[in-house]
């Protein structure tokens, strides 16, 4: 029998800043339809794919200090209203978590200012991650899909 390895809970905050169409390019469409759909008229209309790397910031600035970033995908999914579902790896490069990261797969209702995302796992520090990710919008530009989002993350590990 192998030892049961007691499960640590772990908390952690912090913030993204997402620029589409500014001269900061953190996030770029890679697919998208080649109809009409709805959200036809916003930088995000549905059917969309974009790649991210957002940077992962003490405060809602880029001077607050970068602490790692959140690469992955997202694609615009809602007909009704606009949301996103989210694939994001986020990967610290300082501080206590560095080299570690935890992965959210999750449904992202972006015009609600505060939501939760699931975390469906992690390596590093975070390995075998489960938890959640209540994200506040901080700013929110959606005729240009620019955003900061405050990330407070409680996770449950190995």
């Amino acid at each position: 029998m192998f030892p049961r390895r007691r499960r640590s809970p772990n908390s952690t905050s912090f913030f993204t800043i997402r620029s589409v169409v500014k001269t900061l390019l953190l996030c770029t469409l890679v697919a998208h339809p080649n109809f009409t759909t709805a959200f036809n008229d916003t930088p995000v209309p549905f059917g969309s794919v974009f790649a991210t790397d957002d940077p992962l910031t003490v405060g809602p600035n880029l001077t607050s200090g970068v602490i790692g970033n959140a690469q992955g995908l997202w694609a615009s999914t809602g007909q009704d209203v606009l949301s996103l579902v989210v694939y994001w790896d986020f990967g610290f490069t300082q501080g206590k978590f560095n080299g570690s990261s935890f992965s959210v797969f999750s449904r992202e209702p972006v015009t609600q200012p505060e939501h939760e995302l699931a975390v469906v796992g992690g390596r590093g520090e975070f390995r075998m991650a489960k938890g959640f990710a209540k994200v506040k919008t901080y700013f929110a530009d959606f005729s240009t899909a620019d955003s900061i989002l405050e990330f407070s993350v409680t996770l449950i590990h190995c």
